[in-house]
């Protein structure tokens, strides 16, 4: 049974340090970051080299597909079979994993069937190293030493080694693991030191492109080219499963590079990629330029503490909020769309994995405070994905729509944006936009509107209760957005239907409970139960799915059964006979901290006068679901949405309704928070007091004036200024306790 109630093996492991050491008075934020963070349990996280938002993930693959490796890489391994340039961040989808490049010498043949026979080495973590930027690792049976690093666009990879007279190379582009698979690739050696080529594979994503150029620093003596493992002859080969064996011979300790830029367009993009981001051999230059970005954006948030473990723990998932969204586009603008043609942007860069059912909750209101000059061209990208296919990004990825989980998402994140003031976007285009997916002919949106919400079936992945919920939350942002542009027909008509989640309340239960096309509650009705009628989820946690009107929730079953409901959430705990799914983990009671549906939940006391209970669970949220080592996420981390939760919380406020601007009140972990803004203005958060036994707020300021309600406003916090906690050790019943409504319509400037 998976249920992880606290990670109370952290102080042991924590102990041993793996993987990445920081020293204490460290001048540098990078050295606080522990990419394995994640690589053992739950997370599904890479600990390989990439840049923020980078098109490049590169990473080792151990080589054996399954759930615990989905992102190719698990800690408690021991074999590596290479080196690939494409990754999902801590996602249970099993693609990418693009141009496998693979080290070797003389000194060992090991091949298992477990990697497809593919040659591998062993590793041991003693001699592994990752930072942000950076990744080495010690190939023990080939006796080569592994370093890569990246710029946007390109894979650097510079490996020392032994005396050999047959070092070299493997280029495999057959490679593949889990749901990936490729359909068509293409190698071509150009000259003794360039191969380009493409590899095409359908997999979660449809259909993928990516186009490849590889230079090396030391020119090849012999090129073996395979299609399907047997020899051809010739410069080039083109088939479904094709590899180059590139060999010469090395020195002892002799220093080789490889760059390899990619594209989703064609050859041409991934040598600009080269030339433009990486036209020298100089690798340890490109390491610490690749360092120096990272260090440049984890300087936006400078938090103090002397709890090093926390900071790490902090600084950590700040750098996990920045692996997703990824750059798209070529240089030059071109990319691979979504329609299956290419195009070329202008005036903005394309990005894409779009986790949307999960960032659209913290990880994008996030980017607003942190980066609001790349939120733009998100939106950009979003909505160029509407003119290519008719519809919004649901879960795209590689110009692809997955169509994997549910709600149209990127609505939230068009209006958070718009009211905002954040981008220059068409946002009559915008609106259009946003209604294509709730207008959509797609069955369960058909049958939304036909009934007032989605009828049960047992489908896989029916999931028709959390459907209804979060279309309905969808539907709450577009009327907004239509207020606001004065489209008052559709303001009315989106309004309505955001109250549809009232059609799945029953009364006898008090939970949001599935019902049939002709209108009856099913039958057989255990809350707990996980079903087909919730996405990855029970009643417990959907029950709460109404962030656009908490109020009406909270009136609709009472306000004091409401109150004993989030209690017995956080207290009930699962039977020893039930059957949990994998992703109910990091569990309290019913909440599940490891899958998304839960995260606001911890904040809705706000909506009972009982601040101070949500103090409570935050604080032991923040303690006990996150640490900076392997098995530090309590589950998926979901392309930074676990992490963006702990990065805004921790600094003591979390977005409820997260299309509004308004962030809730929590409790902060830090004695000190500097947010340094865009506009060259600094937000300070300041919690002189706060201690392990002082987690409670007893009153806040904000500028030197006491704040009279349990949320502060996007502006407030962009416009600069300090924002002070005082903290002890029991709580303040009366803190808030007659501010229980959040008037989300009356805090909207509609006249921007």
């Amino acid at each position: 049974m998976r249920i992880i109630k606290t990670f109370l093996f952290i102080s042991i492991v924590l102990l041993v340090g793996q993987g990445c050491s920081t020293s204490k008075h460290s001048d540098r934020l990078t050295d606080y970051v522990n990419p394995f963070m994640g690589t053992e349990g739950e997370g599904n996280t890479y600990p390989g080299a990439t840049v923020p938002f980078g098109m490049v993930q590169l990473s080792p693959d151990i080589g054996y597909s399954g759930w615990d490796r989905i992102a190719g890489y698990y800690w408690p391994d021991s074999i590596i079979t290479g080196f690939s340039h494409l990754h999902l961040s801590g996602t249970g989808a099993g693609d990418l994993y693009d141009i496998l490049l693979t080290p070797v010498n003389s000194r060992s043949v090991k091949t298992t069937p477990e990697n497809g026979n593919r040659p591998y080495s062993l590793f041991d973590h003693d001699n592994e190293h990752a930072e942000p930027g950076y990744y080495q690792v010690y190939l023990q049976d080939y006796g080569i030493n592994a370093e890569l690093s990246a710029t946007r666009r390109t894979g650097i990879h510079r490996y020392t080694f032994p005396e050999d007279d047959n070092s070299g190379f493997i280029i495999d582009l057959g490679y593949a693991l889990n749901w990936d698979r490729a359909v068509k690739t293409h190698i071509k050696v150009v000259d003794d030191s360039t191969i380009e080529g493409y590899r095409y594979s359908t997999g979660w994503a449809p259909d993928q492109r990516v186009y490849f150029t590889a230079q090396f620093s030391k020119p090849f003596v012999n090129v073996s080219l395979y299609d399907d493992n047997e020899l051809v002859k010739g410069d080039k080969v083109t088939a479904v499963d094709t590899k180059v064996d590139v060999r010469f011979s090395t020195k002892e300790n002799e220093s080789v590079m490889v760059k390899v830029g990619i594209s989703s367009a064609g050859t041409k993009g991934a040598l600009a990629a080269i030339e433009n981001e990486a036209p020298g051999w100089d690798f340890d230059l490109l390491r610490q330029e690749a360092s120096d970005v990272w260090e440049e954006q984890l300087q936006k948030i400078i938090v103090e503490s002397d709890d090093e473990v926390k900071k790490r723990t902090f600084y950590t998932t700040l750098y996990q909020s920045m692996l997703a969204p990824t750059l798209y586009s070529d240089a030059n603008g071109e990319y691979k769309g979504a329609d299956g043609n290419y195009h070329k942007v202008e005036g903005y860069e394309k990005y894409d994995t779009f986790s949307l059912w999960d960032t659209f909750r913290a990880a994008h209101p996030l980017y607003t405070i942190m980066h609001p000059e790349r939120v733009p061209d998100m939106i950009e990208s979003m909505l160029s994905h509407y003119r290519e296919t008719g519809l919004l990004p649901v879960w795209s990825m590689q110009g692809n729509e997955t169509d994997m989980m549910i709600g149209y998402h990127a609505v939230p994140v068009i209006v958070d944006a718009f009211f905002k003031g954040i981008g220059d976007f068409d946002p009559y285009e915008a609106f259009e936009a946003c209604k294509s997916n709730a207008m959509s002919d797609h069955p369960p949106i058909e049958k939304y509107r036909k009934y007032g919400y989605v009828p049960l079936s047992f489908d896989h992945e029916n999931w028709s209760v959390s459907k209804t919920v979060e279309y309905a939350y969808n539907d709450w942002c577009i009327a907004i957005f239509a207020k606001a542009l004065g489209e008052m027909q559709d303001y009315e008509y989106f309004m309505e239907r955001s109250s549809y989640w009232k059609n799945h309340f029953d009364t006898e239960t008090g939970f949001l409970r599935p019902r049939w096309d002709r209108g009856e509650f099913l039958e057989e009705f255990v809350p707990r139960d996980y079903t087909d009628h919730y996405c990855e989820s029970n009643a417990w946690h959907y029950f709460s799915f109404v962030p656009q009107n908490i109020e009406a929730l909270r009136d609709t079953l009472g306000a004091d059964r409401f109150s004993v409901r989030l209690d017995s959430m956080f207290t009930y705990d699962p039977y020893p006979q039930d059957e949990l799914p994998i992703f109910s983990t990091g569990m309290i009671g019913q909440y599940v901290h490891g899958n998304e549906p839960s995260h606001h939940v911890a904040y809705l006391y706000n909506y009972t006068g009982e601040a101070w209970k949500t103090q409570e669970i935050v604080r032991q949220i923040l303690t006990t679901m996150y640490a900076p080592e392997p098995y530090g996420h309590c589950g998926n981390e979901d392309c930074g949405q676990m992490s963006s939760w702990y990065v805004l919380s921790s600094m003591g406020f979390y977005p409820v309704n997260p299309a509004t601007g308004v962030y809730l009140f929590g409790a902060p972990l830090w004695s000190d928070v500097k947010i340094n803004l865009y506009n060259d203005n600094h937000f300070r958060i300041k919690a002189p007091n706060i201690s392990d036994e002082n987690i409670y707020v007893d009153k806040v300021k904000l500028n030197g004036v006491v704040v009279d309600r349990p949320w502060i406003t996007h502006e407030e916090i962009v416009s600069g200024g300090v924002l002070e906690f005082y903290m002890i050790d029991k709580p303040n019943y009366d803190l808030w306790a007659d501010r229980v409504d959040v008037p989300y319509l009356d805090l909207i400037d509609f006249n921007k």
